[in-house]
């Protein structure tokens, strides 16, 4: 097994726009599996940030070469320091009630629960991590053995099954490993939307060499606006080893807000120059009214007694943000 995984982690990865041959027919397990994560304040989260998502999962159906099969949103720690930034576990439970009609994005606490501030680089190498422990998938942007514990793992024991009974059949399937990626998203999530259950036998450990997973390519992409890919160009701002692995090794999918250029954007930086086949961006409708909507808005709306917050929140977040008096004295 150990064989196998060795020669998995050294294939060379293809830049995320060059998947597939034109003469390779793309089926469900040949197209690339996405689960997209974003990181930030979400202070609070608005009607932009989830249509963010949605905008980028559409995008990345259309091009016929991706399956989108999660979605992650990770607040930021308190430690953050961002002015006007309330509690963690306010924005986690407004994080929640955004998503809460949602099968298919979750909210993560793994970033708020650290004990400082965590990169984004961290954050990405902590859930492909645990993706890869968890559901037993050989990651296609895994480079390194991972040494951090699947949560509530004891360190140094063997990994237990997920699932297991005695009628499951013992062949490996990408079914399987699909169900298990969308049940491990749901048990390691605050958000828990109904999710079909697949009884799971952890085939990993009686693989040997002989049999192997259907080969399905399973990515963790960051998702962002194109204001934090700019933020990129600003020198200090960024870590350039963290931007080297952010955009290198896992991938950046783009939406862009209010109609900003990003070819100009990425000209401006070596690594964004370097690594532009890993950095996808959505093309859809550049005048979407979801992109002009931001937490700043948002905020200053709140404080204002601006009726238009109801385009930029949702009801439920609005309700608890009234109900738990936030923003409304709070300057920023």
């Amino acid at each position: 097994m150990e064989s196998l995984r060795h020669s998995e982690t050294q294939k060379k990865r293809r830049p995320l726009n060059q998947r597939e041959g034109p003469t390779r027919t793309m089926t469900e397990t040949t197209k690339t599996h996405v689960i997209l994560l974003a990181c930030g304040s979400f202070n609070p989260i608005t009607k932009g940030h989830i249509q963010m998502f949605e905008r980028a999962r559409d995008y990345l159906h259309k091009t016929g070469r991706f399956i989108v099969i999660g979605g992650i949103v990770s607040p930021v720690h308190d430690s953050y320091g961002k002015q006007g930034l309330v509690s963690s576990r306010h924005r986690l439970i407004m994080c929640q009630l955004a998503v809460q009609n949602s099968d298919w994005i979750r909210v993560d606490p793994w970033e708020c629960y650290q004990d400082t501030w965590q990169t984004t680089c961290s954050v990405l190498e902590h859930h492909r991590d645990l993706m890869k422990r968890v559901t037993g998938c050989i990651l296609s942007n895994v480079n390194t053995p991972s040494m951090t514990p699947v949560i509530g793992q004891p360190q140094n024991e063997t990994p237990q099954p997920i699932y297991q009974n005695s009628n499951v059949s013992t062949k490996p399937t990408a079914a399987k490993i699909l169900g298990k990626v969308g049940e491990s998203l749901s048990r390691i999530c605050c958000v828990r939307p109904p999710v079909e259950r697949f009884t799971f036998v952890d085939e990993n450990a009686n693989l040997g060499t002989v049999m192997r997973y259907e080969e399905i390519e399973l990515r963790i992409l960051l998702l962002c606006g194109s204001d934090l890919l700019e933020s990129f160009c600003i020198p200090g701002l960024w870590n350039e080893a963290d931007m080297e692995v952010i955009v290198g090794d896992f991938g950046i999918v783009v939406v862009p807000r209010d109609a900003a250029d990003t070819d100009r954007i990425m000209n401006h930086s070596s690594i964004l120059r370097k690594y532009k086949n890993n950095i996808m961006v959505v093309k859809d409708d550049i005048n979407h009214p979801m992109s002009v909507v931001s937490s700043t808005k948002s905020r200053l709306a709140l404080q204002h007694g601006d009726g238009h917050v109801v385009d930029y929140l949702s009801q439920p977040v609005i309700d608890y943000i009234l109900k738990s008096q936030l923003y409304i004295n709070a300057s920023g």
